[in-house]
């Protein structure tokens, strides 16, 4: 399955990018509104759900400009959001361990399902990258 998610995001690098960007404001929103006003049913705290969510609206920013603008180059770009994403995933991992006896249930599962959706992502941009070069 992934294979065919790379095939066809070699040939729609402006999808990918699009992709992207819709996840990362969709990670910005949940974070920011959904988890803070339900915190207690999270248990993150909520200056560091404040910290993501504007990080996941940086590279929402990013991947939606490189979406719109970009004409070439497109492995480059595309390397750089995998590699921002492994990275913020890094984060993500680090933050369950150091605050995991403040997680409830719900947040332990949707921190791990964010990991693993974003890391999936990662997989198929670096690949589509290496794909295009």
């Amino acid at each position: 399955m992934t294979q065919k998610l790379i095939n066809y995001f070699t040939k729609k690098q402006k999808t990918l990018f699009l992709i992207d960007g819709i996840g990362a404001i969709v990670t910005a929103l949940s974070l920011f509104v959904i988890a803070q006003r339900f915190n207690d049913y999270f248990g993150m705290p909520k200056n560091t759900l404040t910290y993501l969510s504007l990080i996941a609206v940086c590279f929402c920013i990013y991947s939606i400009s490189c979406s719109v603008s970009l004409k070439g180059k497109f492995a480059t770009f595309i390397r750089a959001i995998a590699i921002a994403n492994i990275l913020y995933c890094a984060l993500i991992f680090g933050l369950i361990i150091s605050n995991y006896s403040i997680l409830t249930l719900i947040g332990k599962t949707y921190f791990l399902i964010e990991l693993i959706i974003i890391g999936i992502l990662s997989y198929v941009e670096l690949n589509v990258a290496k794909e295009i070069n």
